[in-house]
């Protein structure tokens, strides 16, 4: 399976994957305006016309990016779908020049693989905190921060 730029068509598929685990208490819901005004930031992995995954890189200023909303389907996971994702986002940040990427998660230990390390989230820019207001867990977050600082 091969991950790909995410297109406007994909974006239904995203809501629902993405807010099936949100459902789950797995991971943030996101609503559909959001996916449609960030598409640029989506990547998608395909089984024929169903997106099976999808995960984020959302650029917050000129040295910090963040990875969201990393979905696999629950019958395409344990093929390293996930780790796909993550390993294009890091590429693109790359080719962008970020030199900071940070995720929140309730599942560290794939992201630690691919060289994520946990950090203190009050460490993190205040700008990462702009849109936390709108979190059905604020100010309580349970997310797991974790840092990746990329060669670039």
């Amino acid at each position: 399976m091969k991950v790909e730029k995410a297109k406007i068509g994909d974006v239904p598929q995203m809501h629902q994957l993405i807010n099936y685990f949100a459902e789950k208490d797995e991971m943030l819901p996101r609503p559909l305006s959001e996916l449609y005004e960030n598409i640029r930031d989506c990547f998608v992995v395909r089984e024929g016309e169903k997106v099976v995954a999808c995960a984020t890189l959302h650029v917050f200023w000129s040295d910090l990016a963040e990875i969201r909303s990393l979905a696999v389907a629950e019958d395409s996971q344990d093929k390293g779908i996930g780790v796909q994702l993550i390993k294009a986002c890091l590429e693109e940040a790359g080719e962008l020049g970020i030199k900071t990427l940070f995720c929140l998660t309730y599942k560290p230990a794939l992201f630690e693989k691919l060289g994520f390390s946990i950090a203190d989230k009050m460490e993190l820019p205040r700008k990462v905190w702009t849109e936390c207001y709108r979190c059905p867990k604020f100010p309580d977050c349970d997310e797991i921060a974790l840092i990746y600082h990329p060669e670039v």
